[in-house]
């Protein structure tokens, strides 16, 4: 499918379930070939799958040992063997590979919840409990728990499985409760309340130790655990009550493993998988995927996330049928149209709108897990134009659809990818709530001109080419262009983000994060139809190529906070205007709604409050930041530069008796990327990060020509190039 590791991929090649076995099995070949010794994998590069690409990659992975990584995230065991084959043929492991301190976190035993299945039916299972997973939800009834004698639920919320349960005890949010876990072999996290129990609630080990007749409060049966079982394993600190604060303190405690390292590879046998036999004529190939945002339906509850668009399709609030273009022009299927995806053998089947995926395997059709879930139907008043002409699918009702029941046998483990399944079209037609109607950069041939036949907003160059020609893909503005205004504002500040495109891979967690900080509203469904969405910040994707060339490029849009900003001078209330320090600034009681300044605005980043989102439920409104203001109707929002962030950094540096520093400020955005893609700070400084990013030659403004000059600088998006093209190490 159309990944979003694989839009950033440098070569994606597109590989039907059916063939991933086949394609690693002539990697492991191929490295085999080049490392001598025992041959495991003989012969499998002959009859794979892509096999001119699989060679070069070979050469590739091989001239980077102990430098490289492969991983699959297939859950099968015979493909994990064989990527721990490549890995260890490659020598990574210690280097790239870690079994010193490998991840606890995902540690779940698809045999031993078959086992219980087993239990369960057989009549063994006198108490079950069930904590912090809904596995009614989750595994599409193929665990049936009310053949339990006694079914205990700890929730924090009602959910599918606490519907069935004989007792549901009320779990308080992580927030709210003291914890603990080793999330990686030797690193023990502490985790303690922010806030007070809102509501009457128990973890489970203070449940169980009541049961026990213990009545300590949590926080020392935690402290208890630590005292007995974490202190003994350190030797460097002698006070258990200094090792207990010093961890509290720093978040976690740093403990060398006492038992050896989980293992080598090298005792493993891998057995080249061949390809599987494809699906019978007529069917396709079926791929259960988690969203970045919703995973497996965990987060089902929280709307910020639900108006999170996907990063690859850009569609909130559903889940639906990817196709390619090709298989949608062979099924005569258009976007929007419901489709019944049924197992090809018989049994379960879903019905759910489609989206034409660009980049996607022709024979495949992918679904997102975790929609579906009770309670979400508060979420769902749409409008009477989202669905047209079948009865089968109603207004409203939960938020997408449930397809854990189109996974295999849990005796097979999760097969969330393999399955042959049946497409057809029902008759329906659901309008897609997507934040992007146009996904190339490349002119419609009615539109454009010569010379301009391609949008100039993410100069896109491989390495090489940049080496030879740096700034060559920046289209060059003239430097001096017509001024109607000074642009010195008389201060030594003048804010600035630079955005590394190079850095950026879309996955939104900006997105949110802005949410939260500056408590912008969620509108539903029916509102993001109609281009309402509040986001301040968004990410346009773009794509290139098509097929197995495809290549998408993320750019973060927000306010520019341009010098020259059309919106200032049109505004006819002055409810947005310059601040000395370079801000673009909206003063929310003087505006009156004329929306001028979003009609002017060139990089569309304004948004109107067509409705008054604000409620009065205490309880949820303990979410909202207090440091900013809750908007009321009919006024114009958009990107502050987080200026409450700038004010309490000025104020704890005044109240230090210094000067602010460099990095003081960090914008809600820039905090959360996970790549460091972001850089915020003082343009005018010039020992500032910002100000050094932004007077490199890859540094740009987006719509140069029309003399904004824009605050927020970009740098031109730069990447490896074809197979063979690769420059490592820079």
């Amino acid at each position: 499918r159309t990944s979003l590791t694989g839009c950033r991929a440098d070569q994606r090649l597109r590989l039907a379930p059916e063939e991933v076995g086949a394609a690693l099995s002539g990697l492991c070949d191929l490295l085999e070939q080049r490392a001598g010794g025992k041959r495991r994998c003989a012969g499998a590069a002959a009859s794979a799958p892509h096999a001119h690409e699989l060679e070069v990659m070979a050469d590739e992975l091989w001239s980077t040992r102990g430098e490289s990584l492969v991983v699959a995230g297939a859950n099968d065991l015979a493909l994990q063997t064989l990527v721990l084959h490549a890995n260890q043929l490659l020598g990574n492991e210690g280097h790239t590979l870690d079994f010193e301190q490998a991840s606890q976190q995902r540690l779940g035993d698809d045999k031993a919840l078959a086992d219980l299945a087993r239990e369960l039916s057989d009549g063994d299972v006198d108490l079950l409990i069930v904590q912090g997973v809904n596995p009614v939800f989750d595994l599409g009834g193929a665990l049936d728990l009310q053949l339990a004698g006694v079914l205990v639920s700890l929730a924090a919320a009602p959910d599918e499985t606490t519907a069935l349960a004989h007792w549901v005890l009320p779990e308080p949010h992580f927030l709210e409760c003291w914890n603990d876990a080793e999330p990686f072999r030797g690193t023990f996290v502490l985790s303690q309340p922010t806030v007070p129990l809102l509501r009457s609630g128990r973890t489970l080990r203070e449940t169980l130790a009541r049961w026990g007749g213990d009545e300590r409060p949590d926080r020392n049966l935690l402290r208890r655990h630590w005292r007995t079982v974490i202190f003994e394993q350190q030797s460097e600190v002698s006070s258990f009550d200094v090792f207990f604060d010093q961890a509290l303190q720093d978040g976690f405690a740093q403990i060398a493993p006492r038992s050896p390292m989980l293992g080598s590879f090298g005792q493993a046998s891998p057995v080249a998988v061949p390809v599987a036999a494809a699906p019978k004529a007529g069917s396709l190939t079926l791929v259960l995927y988690p969203k970045a945002g919703m995973l497996d339906g965990r987060h089902a509850h929280n709307p910020w996330l639900h108006e999170l668009p996907d990063p690859v399709s850009k569609i909130t609030w559903d889940n639906y049928a990817c196709i390619s273009p090709t298989t949608a022009a062979r099924l005569d299927l258009d976007e929007g149209q419901v489709v019944r995806v049924a197992l090809a053998e018989g049994g379960a089947s879903i019905e759910l709108p489609t989206h034409i995926q660009r980049g996607q395997h022709d024979g495949v059709v992918a679904v997102a897990l975790g929609y579906g879930r009770a309670g979400t139907d508060r979420f769902t008043d749409v409008g009477p134009d989202w669905v047209q002409g079948s009865p089968t699918v109603e207004r409203g009702g939960v938020v997408g659809v449930n397809v854990a029941g189109l996974m295999g046998a849990l005796a097979l483990g999760r097969v969330l990818e393999g399955r042959g399944v049946t497409v057809a079209a029902t008759g329906a037609t659901v309008k897609l709530a997507a934040t992007q109607d146009y996904h190339s950069l490349v002119m419609p041939e009615n539109l454009a001109v010569e010379g301009y036949e391609r949008r100039d907003m993410i100069p896109s160059s491989t390495y090489h080419e940049w080496l030879e020609h740096p700034g060559g893909a920046l289209h060059k503005h003239p430097e001096s262009m017509g001024e109607l205004w000074s642009e010195d504002h008389g201060s030594d500040t003048s804010w600035g983000l630079a955005i590394d495109l190079a850095r950026c891979t879309g996955c939104s967690a900006c997105v949110v994060s802005c949410q939260a900080e500056n408590n912008v509203p969620v509108v539903g469904r029916d509102e993001v139809a109609r281009h309402r969405e509040m986001s301040w910040l968004r990410i346009d994707r773009y794509f290139e190529g098509d097929d197995d060339e495809l290549r998408a490029l993320h750019q973060p849009m927000l306010c520019q906070h341009c010098d020259h900003a059309p919106c200032e001078s049109v505004c006819p209330v002055l409810a947005t205007v310059h601040s000395s320090e370079g801000l673009n600034q909206q003063v929310y009681n003087r505006c009156v709604g004329t929306r001028y300044c979003a009609n002017t605005c060139p990089y569309k980043v304004r948004r109107f409050n067509w409705f008054n989102y604000a409620r009065e439920d205490e309880l949820q409104n303990h979410s909202l930041n207090p440091d900013v203001t809750i908007r009321t109707r009919g006024i114009m929002e958009k990107c502050s530069f987080c200026v409450q962030r700038i004010q309490e950094a000025k104020a704890e540096a005044k109240r230090e008796g210094r000067e602010l520093r460099d990095g003081d400020v960090q914008v809600a955005c820039q905090q959360s990327c996970p790549a460091d893609a972001m850089v915020f700070g003082n343009l005018k400084d010039p020992n500032s990060r910002v100000a050094k990013l932004a007077a490199t030659p890859r540094t740009y403004g987006v719509l140069g020509e029309l003399n904004l000059r824009p605050a927020v600088r970009y740098l031109a998006h730069v990447h490896n190039g074809e197979a063979g093209e690769q420059s490592h190490g820079h």
